[in-house]
C-alpha cells in the first residue's frame, strides 16, 4: 500500500472510531439530524471507503436505484442477456438485493469486503440483511451491477437499504419513467449523490413514441439545473418484452455497448472509481464540521443543564448554613431540651464528676426515662434531618422546574425527580449521628490535654460536646445561658464557666467553627448525592465537547490526505 494511501486509511479508520463513540443524548433540533448523517457517514466507511481505498483496482460496482415500477430489475435481466433478477408488478419487492458479476469478480463481491454487513446467498432470500450474488459469463469481468430496493418503497427498510447501497456505489444508474421523472424523492437522492461526488448515469423508461425528444430535453434541463448536465442519459422507449421478459436489442443495445466498453477499459474504470471515492472523501469535512457542531451543541446544553443543578443545590446548602446561623434551630425542641439538661444540673455535673454521671445513669434506668442529654441530642439529630430534607426538596423542585423549561431538560426528567430521594431521611439520620460522635471525639481530643480534665473532668466530654453543638446553632458560637433559660439560670452560668475555665472561651469558639464546618461538609456531600441523580442524565453529553473537537480535527486530517493523494490527479 503506497504511503499516501496508508496515511489515509488510517485517518478514516481513527474517523470511524470516533464517529463511533458520539451518541447526540440530549433531545435537541440538530440531534435527530446529526445521528442520521453520523450512522449514514458509518455505513460508508464500512460499507464503501475503507474496503474501496484498500482496493482500488476491485471491480467497478454499478448500482442499479430507482423509484418503485421503474423498471430496473428488467433493465438488469437486460443488460446481462439473463433473467438473473426477478421482475414483477407486485409491490414492494421482499426480495434481498440482486448483485450481478462475471464468475471472475465473485471472490471480491461474493465474500463481504464491499457491503460487510450484508450476508452473501447464493439464492433470492427475505432476510433483512440478505445480498444475492449471481455469477455470469454475459456480463464482463471488472464490472457488477446490483439491483437495488425502491428508493421510495413503502417499507422503511428497503428505503433504507437502498441508501445504504446507494452509498456504496461507484456509479450509480438511476433509473425513472417517463412519467415520474420529475417525482421530489429521486431529486432529492441525485442531489445527494452529486454532493458525494457519486458518478452518475441516467435511464429514462417507458418513453411514448413521438414524446422522446420532448421528454428528454425537459429532463436534460432538470439535470443541468441541478449541477447533473454532464452525466451520461439514455432513453429507452416504451417497447414490448420479448418471450424472457427482457428489452429486445434495439432499445437496450446502446447501453449494454457503453457497459461493455467500460468494463473492457481498465483505464476508464479506474477513473470512474477514483471519481466518486475523491468525491465521497471531500464530502466528509463539511458533513464532518456539521457533526462537530450538533456535538457542541449537547456540549452547551449539558452545561447549561449543569449549571441549573448546581444552582440550585448550592442555594440548598447556602440555606442550610443560614438555617444554622440565623437561630432559628435553637427553637422548639431544641431549647426545651436545652433547657431541661442544663435546668437540671446535668450540664454541670456531667463537667464536674464522674459520681453525676453514673447517678444519672442509674436514675434514668430505674426511671425508664432517657437522660436529659440523650433528649437533647435527639432534638438536635432531628430539627437538623428537618432542615437538611426541607432545603433538599427545595433544591429538587427548583431544579426540575428549570429544566422542564428547557427542551433537553425536559425529555431528561422523571417524575421522582421532583422530591428528594426516597431514602434521603434515613442518610441524614446517619449522617447526623456520625456528625455527633465526631464532636464527641473532637472534644474527648482536645480535652486530653487539658489538665484540669485529668483530674477527673474527663467524663465532662458529653457535657462539653453537647454544648459545642449547641453552639453551632448560633452565629456567635456562644452557648446560651440564663438569658435564655428561665429556669435554673444559676446552673446554666456555672455550666458555662465550668466550660470556659476547663477549655477556655476562645477554644469554644474554635471548637464550634470545626464542628460547624464539618457538619457543612457533611450537608454538601449529602446533598451532592441528590445533585447526581440529575447530573448523571447529562453525563454523556458532557464528552461530546471532546467529541465536536475531535471529529473536527479528523475531518482536517482526512482533508489533507485525500489532497496528498490526489485521487483526482487535481490534488484539491
Amino acid at each position: 500500500m503506497p504511503p499516501a494511501v496508508g496515511r489515509l486509511a488510517t485517518a478514516l479508520t481513527r474517523l470511524r472510531a470516533a464517529l463511533g463513540s458520539v451518541s447526540y443524548p440530549l433531545a435537541l433540533p440538530s440531534a435527530d439530524e446529526a445521528r442520521r448523517v453520523g450512522s449514514a457517514l458509518i455505513a460508508q466507511l464500512d460499507d464503501y471507503l475503507l474496503p474501496r481505498l484498500a482496493r482500488l483496482d476491485a471491480p467497478l460496482l454499478v448500482v442499479v436505484g430507482g423509484s418503485t415500477g421503474a423498471g430496473k430489475s428488467t433493465l438488469v435481466n437486460s443488460l446481462v442477456q439473463a433473467p438473473v433478477s426477478t421482475a414483477g408488478v407486485l409491490r414492494p419487492t421482499t426480495r434481498s438485493p440482486v448483485l450481478v458479476c462475471h464468475p471472475d469478480d465473485v471472490n471480491w463481491f461474493g465474500h463481504g469486503e464491499l457491503l460487510p454487513g450484508l450476508t452473501r446467498t447464493a439464492a433470492s432470500s427475505t432476510a433483512s440483511d440478505a445480498l444475492q450474488v449471481v455469477a455470469t459469463p454475459t456480463i464482463g469481468p471488472g464490472l457488477a451491477l446490483l439491483d437495488a430496493p425502491d428508493i421510495d418503497s413503502v417499507v422503511d427498510h428497503n428505503r433504507q437499504l437502498a441508501a445504504q447501497l446507494l452509498a456504496a456505489a461507484d456509479l450509480w444508474l438511476f433509473v425513472t419513467t417517463a412519467a415520474r421523472y420529475a417525482d421530489a424523492v429521486p431529486w432529492e437522492l441525485l442531489t445527494t449523490a452529486r454532493l458525494r461526488g457519486t458518478v452518475i448515469a441516467l435511464v429514462l423508461d417507458r418513453v411514448p413514441g413521438g414524446a422522446a425528444a420532448e421528454i428528454a430535453a425537459h429532463l436534460g434541463e432538470m439535470l443541468t439545473a441541478n449541477d447533473l448536465g454532464s452525466a451520461p442519459l439514455f432513453v429507452l422507449p416504451e417497447t414490448e418484452l420479448d418471450e424472457r421478459g427482457l428489452l429486445p436489442d434495439s432499445a437496450i443495445g446502446p447501453m449494454r455497448v457503453w457497459f461493455a466498453q467500460l468494463a473492457g477499459d481498465a483505464n476508464a474504470r479506474a477513473t470512474v472509481v477514483r471519481q466518486t471515492l475523491d468525491g465521497a472523501l471531500g464530502a466528509l469535512a463539511p458533513a464532518l464540521g456539521g457533526l462537530g457542531e450538533a456535538a457542541d451543541d449537547q456540549a452547551r446544553a449539558s452545561y447549561a443543564l449543569d449549571e441549573r443543578v448546581e444552582s440550585a443545590y448550592r442555594n440548598a446548602l447556602r440555606a442550610a448554613e443560614e438555617g444554622l446561623r440565623d437561630g432559628r434551630m435553637l427553637r422548639g425542641e431544641v431549647l426545651a431540651r436545652w433547657q431541661e439538661f442544663v435546668g437540671t444540673g446535668d450540664f454541670l455535673r456531667s463537667l464536674e464528676s464522674r459520681v453525676g454521671h453514673l447517678r444519672d445513669r442509674i436514675a434514668a434506668a430505674l426511671s425508664g426515662r432517657p437522660a436529659p442529654g440523650r433528649n437533647l441530642r435527639v432534638a438536635m439529630e432531628s430539627q437538623l434531618v428537618t432542615l437538611l430534607r426541607g432545603v433538599a426538596a427545595d433544591a429538587a423542585e427548583q431544579t426540575y422546574a428549570a429544566w422542564h423549561a428547557h427542551p433537553a431538560g425536559a425529555a431528561l426528567l422523571a417524575p421522582e425527580l421532583q422530591r428528594p430521594s426516597d431514602d434521603l431521611p434515613l442518610r441524614a439520620d446517619r449522617m447526623i449521628r456520625d456528625w455527633q460522635q465526631w464532636v464527641l471525639d473532637l472534644v474527648r481530643r482536645e480535652a486530653s490535654d487539658k489538665r484540669a480534665v485529668a483530674r477527673g473532668a474527663a467524663y465532662a466530654v458529653n457535657g462539653a460536646g453537647l454544648a459545642v453543638m449547641i453552639a453551632v446553632f448560633t452565629s456567635t458560637a456562644f452557648i446560651p445561658t440564663g438569658l435564655e433559660v428561665a429556669a435554673g439560670a444559676g446552673s446554666a452560668v456555672a455550666g458555662q464557666k465550668v466550660l470556659e475555665a476547663v477549655f477556655g472561651d476562645q477554644a469554644i469558639r474554635t471548637l464550634a467553627t470545626r464542628a460547624r464546618t464539618e457538619l457543612m461538609t457533611r450537608f454538601e456531600e449529602l446533598l451532592t448525592v441528590e445533585a447526581v441523580r440529575f447530573t448523571e442524565r447529562t453525563a454523556a453529553a458532557r464528552h461530546e465537547t471532546s467529541n465536536g473537537a475531535v471529529l473536527r480535527q479528523l475531518a482536517v486530517e482526512v482533508e489533507n490526505a485525500r489532497k496528498e493523494l490526489s485521487l483526482s490527479g487535481s490534488g484539491s
